[in-house]
């Protein structure tokens, strides 16, 4: 009788290792399937299809914390093309100014009003002038917020005559905002400076 209880007993043990052995299997299983349900729905959502020009280009959506050197080099670069690329006609001129203006503060601003009072811009106008600006080199540091820069670019001042090339050297900081359509990459340009400005050849045309 006694043997009858301890095979009962050892047969339930069993079956109770088994059945634990199995909820914990059960369970294990059930949890990778959901991680490799969520990682695949996060890697699914990452990625998105642009249409251009009838071909479907594929885009990785990223944080912004990884694309800040290069989001902010390339605000730095649309707010100087804005700003210095310049047509003798006024509305052109006013609508890249405008442009330009959204990406900065008001030291950006004070530097327009400046050229437009000394009759830069109307200069531009009754000259028939046309400048370029070709940016070379953006260092942003992005180790201490407001983050500093330093662009390197040159310009071109095309004139009925002749070519002037300059060289262009301008520093500020950049300050996180909200994006809209105005500013895309979220950053205002701060303390706006330009360190050098000046002639480096000229060709007669």
């Amino acid at each position: 009788m006694f043997k009858k209880f301890q095979h009962i007993e050892s047969a339930f043990n069993y079956v109770k290792g088994f059945t634990i052995a199995l909820i914990t299997l059960c369970v294990t299983v059930s949890s990778f399937v959901c991680y490799k349900s969520f990682q695949l729905v996060r890697y699914e959502q990452s990625h998105i299809y642009i249409l251009a020009n009838g071909k479907a280009i594929e885009a990785f959506s990223a944080e912004r914390k990884d694309n800040i050197p290069v989001e902010a080099r390339d605000h730095v670069k649309m707010f100087h093309f804005y700003f210095f690329t310049l047509d003798p006609d006024d509305k052109v001129i006013q609508a890249n100014i405008t442009k330009a203006l959204y990406l900065a503060d008001a030291s950006a601003k004070q530097q327009y009003d400046n050229l437009k009072e000394n009759g830069y811009y109307s200069n531009v106008i009754s000259g028939n002038i046309s400048q370029e600006i070709t940016v070379d080199s953006i260092q942003v540091n992005t180790d201490q917020y407001p983050f500093y820069f330093r662009c390197n670019a040159t310009e071109k001042i095309i004139r009925t005559t002749s070519i002037s090339t300059r060289n262009l050297v301008t520093e500020g900081y950049l300050r996180n905002v909200s994006r809209s359509d105005n500013n895309p990459h979220g950053f205002l340009i701060e303390k706006w400076n330009t360190i050098e400005n000046k002639d480096l050849n000229t060709t007669l045309r």
